[in-house]
């Protein structure tokens, strides 16, 4: 428990401070689930500081995005008998046949101060070609805008861009291809300028592509010898240059912007679903399917990393990894760092702190309660957690753990918040909330 107060002051002043952004554009923002806002509400439930709650047709795990006063915002409407979502890491919620009915791919656009929603648009309108996990949706990968379209990625169902008022621009269909299990795709695009950029890692032809992002043509691309994953791909701008990361079972591999292969590093867990971040000049990539006994590794790399990096047995840093640790790496939510720290969220209910710099150990897998999914947030000195039960938990940021309340939506939650101005944006089963702290 932190008990100094000039510790606590000290601490406060070392937070970084990021670029205001009044955008929230793709999955975790621009800065990996961070906000520099201040006034951001800490406190709420279904009546407490909600600001609106919209019901949002159909299903989806797909994060809002949010382009000026626009939310965005993916969802698919099953026209027959829906199976009830189910909370909870467990096996035998894998399906062997899709569902034999119509679904509607679905594209809804709201309004931030209201919350109404000014336009919807059906994307495609047919029967699945394959089953999702009991878990999954057919809409779990988050869209991404450039403020002048937004490309929502259905998976097998392919792209579609439309702009923000709603009229379509293009669509591209993919090959549909099996993923393990049929747990069904997640993955959600990357854009980098005019530049879209698609990880498809499945059970019968992975690849990378990369698109126009104005016309939909295909620029290139490139196999890889991957089965199936769920990593949204990473745009690092370094100092360097800039690069696409795609982290894998088999390798993590880094390309530049024109698929050419820049480094690959070996040693990963055998399902692959964080996504990577970027802090302290430092590249942080993460892997830890909780079956996976021997390897579920944090790496972080430094850039300017070419050829094969991995390490040698024994090792645990060379020249291009500062540091890692083959067994702290988490399943589903992707790490944070915030300040000094790497915060990481374990699904079955635990939060640890690392030294973001070193790998250190702060402190290890203190308990908070419930099943994780959702990756954890952070503004104003707060580390926030959501498990799927709705409840979010609130931890003081720093080297011990300090929890500080809990906030209760009382509904399934497994997509990332967005946070906007001094407005959080929580997707339930069946709503969408904009959590601001009311003025007295």
């Amino acid at each position: 428990m932190i008990r100094c107060c000039c510790f606590l002051l000290s601490f406060v002043i070392v937070l970084p401070t990021f670029a205001a952004d009044p955008n929230w554009p793709q999955f975790r923002g621009t800065s990996a689930g961070i906000s520099d806002e201040k006034g951001l509400p800490a406190k709420w439930d279904t009546k407490t500081n909600v600001a609106w709650a919209t019901e949002i047709p159909g299903r989806g795990w797909s994060s809002p995005i949010v382009w000026g006063e626009k939310i965005l915002v993916t969802a698919v409407i099953n026209e027959g008998t829906a199976e009830d979502a189910k909370k909870g890491l467990y096996f035998g919620g894998e399906r062997m046949k899709p569902a034999d009915s119509v679904h509607r791919w679905m594209v809804y656009c709201l309004d931030l101060k209201s919350g109404k929603i000014i336009w919807e648009r059906e994307a495609a309108k047919e029967k699945p070609l394959f089953p999702v996990h009991i878990k999954n949706t057919y809409a779990s990968a988050t869209p991404v805008t450039d403020g002048e379209r937004i490309y929502a990625y259905f998976g097998n169902q392919g792209v579609f861009c439309f702009d923000l008022e709603g009229y379509p621009k293009w669509h591209k269909r993919f090959e549909p291809l099996p993923m393990r299990m049929n747990w069904g795709p997640a993955a959600s695009p990357a854009l980098h300028k005019d530049r879209l950029f698609i990880v498809n890692d499945n059970e019968k032809d992975s690849y990378l592509i990369c698109l126009n992002a104005k016309t939909g043509d295909e620029l290139w691309k490139v196999k890889r010898e991957e089965r199936s994953n769920w990593s949204t791909p990473f745009v690092w701008e370094n100092e360097n240059r800039t690069e696409l990361v795609t982290t894998g079972s088999g390798k993590v591999r880094s390309y530049d912007l024109n698929g050419k292969l820049l480094w690959e590093l070996q040693g990963m867990s055998a399902n692959n679903i964080p996504t990577p971040c970027t802090r302290h000049g430092l590249l942080y990539v993460a892997s830890g399917y909780i079956l996976d006994k021997k390897n579920k590794p944090i790496y972080a790399i430094r850039p300017g990393a070419s050829g094969d990096i991995t390490l040698k047995e024994g090792e645990t840093s060379n020249e291009f990894i500062a540091w890692s640790n083959r067994q702290i790496g988490p399943y589903n939510t992707s790490p944070l760092v915030y300040g000094d720290y790497l915060y990481v969220v374990y699904d079955l209910g635990t939060l640890s702190c690392f030294e973001a710099k070193t790998g250190k150990l702060m402190y290890e897998k203190e308990r908070l309660s419930g099943s994780f999914t959702v990756s954890p947030w952070a503004y104003d000195g707060k580390i926030y957690c959501l498990n799927e039960d709705g409840d979010t938990f609130v931890i003081q940021a720093g080297p011990e753990f300090k929890l500080l309340g809990k906030n209760k939506l009382d509904e399934m939650c497994m997509s990332c918040p967005a946070i906007v101005g001094k407005s959080l944006l929580v997707r339930t089963l069946t709503k969408l909330y904009r959590i601001e702290e009311k003025k007295n």
